[in-house]
């Protein structure tokens, strides 16, 4: 699609999700971030693919934020929130407290699945996900079952459906139309399966509204967009860590910041999105943990006890134990809180969980790096 096309559609189909919204086709306002507006000398003819593009996404606006699929009540923006593209604690309580009937507390995501309690999802904005187990993990308490519920953050989608290339923390959706169709038959409890052409709608909007113009610009240029330059004495020195070869900059690396190139204890291969900052490990939040029995390809068995094991419930890799992806760090500040149990509420959270994973893995550091790091991630 030719660049200027692209700007127009996301100015369109913005311009059409505020009139749903304005006749009651959404409840959230929409993102601070304004279209990239359209060199006025430019003029180009719309072809029937664009023309067709241009429905599709108009079609995904009323999906996203107003279909059901006769399910529970819940849409796609229950969860993914139209300001950060996910859901933080303060939204959940600001919901719970509006109208405790609303479609986000439902009993498939309450304390303890038959609705009576919801402190989880008001405390720390985590849903319940169930996860199939690999054919050679076995949980030590229930060697049968063949399930796992876990809670985990809803990963917001700011960027995310253009530009990153992993889906979910764990990597276990191949596609954005898989990802859509699983999270409404599970947690819209959908009685009405989506078609084809309305996941394909669903995933044109996505890719569209949640598209900040920072990295709008990146995909009609190519060009990746520069780090802030910071201008606080903290800010500059903390920039300095995200230098390609530096010790952020190794791990965050890209237009996203989320791909690792050196730095990286596991022995994973460049370029990887997935990696460790031991939140699993850590688990500062005290997540209940449970015990996963591994067996190996050698016949051998490995035992692994974890609050969230994340990619080894997917690869049924031993060693993928606790790994999860990267996140972009783009417009950080807007997608608080972090990782994927968003045990950190805040980006000093996070420097707090660095600062564990730093210790342990015996990286020299002092408390003013860290506090620069967490300077100049607020500005990302």
């Amino acid at each position: 699609m030719n660049p200027f096309t692209l700007k127009r559609l996301q100015a369109v189909t913005l311009g059409s999700f505020m009139m749903l919204a304005a006749v009651g086709c959404g409840n959230e306002p929409t993102p601070d971030e304004q279209p990239i507006v359209e060199d006025p000398q430019v003029e180009e003819a719309w072809d029937a693919e664009q023309q067709a593009t241009l429905l599709s996404t108009v079609h995904g606006a009323f999906l996203f934020t107003k279909e059901t699929f006769n399910g529970n009540g819940r849409t796609c923006a229950t969860c993914h929130t139209l300001t950060t593209g996910g859901l933080s604690p303060a939204q959940v309580e600001a919901a719970w407290k509006k109208n405790r009937n609303d479609p986000l507390f439902r009993a498939i995501d309450s304390d303890t699945g038959n609705g009576s309690s919801y402190n989880q999802l008001r405390t720390h904005a985590t849903v319940t996900v169930d996860i199939t187990l690999p054919a050679n993990i076995r949980l030590a308490a229930n060697p049968s079952a063949r399930t796992v519920k876990l809670r985990r953050a809803v990963p917001s989608v700011l960027d995310a459906p253009r530009f990153d290339t992993a889906i979910m923390f764990d990597t276990r959706e191949p596609t954005l139309q898989s990802q859509a169709l699983h999270a409404i038959q599970g947690h819209a409890q959908a009685r009405r399966n989506p078609t084809q052409t309305e996941l394909n709608s669903l995933v044109d909007f996505e890719r569209v509204l949640f598209s900040s113009a920072t990295m709008l610009n990146y995909a009609l240029t190519g060009k990746a967009p520069a780090l802030p330059a910071g201008k606080t004495e903290s800010e500059k020195r903390g920039k300095a860590f995200f230098a390609p070869e530096a010790l952020c900059g190794s791990c965050h690396f890209g237009a996203l910041l989320n791909v690792n190139t050196q730095f990286n204890p596991l022995g994973l291969p460049a370029g990887t999105q997935f990696s460790t900052s031991l939140v699993s490990d850590v688990n500062f939040k005290g997540d209940p943990t449970q015990e996963y029995i591994v067996t190996n390809p050698d016949g051998t068995e490995t035992r692994v006890t974890s609050p969230d094991p994340g990619m080894m419930l997917v690869t049924g890799n031993a060693q993928h134990a606790n790994l999860f992806k990267m996140v972009s760090l783009r417009s950080l500040q807007k997608t608080a809180p972090y990782f994927h149990d968003n045990s950190a509420k805040d980006i000093a959270g996070i420097m707090r969980q660095y600062k564990a994973l730093l210790e342990i893995l015996g990286v020299p550091h002092t408390e003013q790096d860290l506090t620069d790091m967490g300077n100049y991630m607020k500005l990302l």
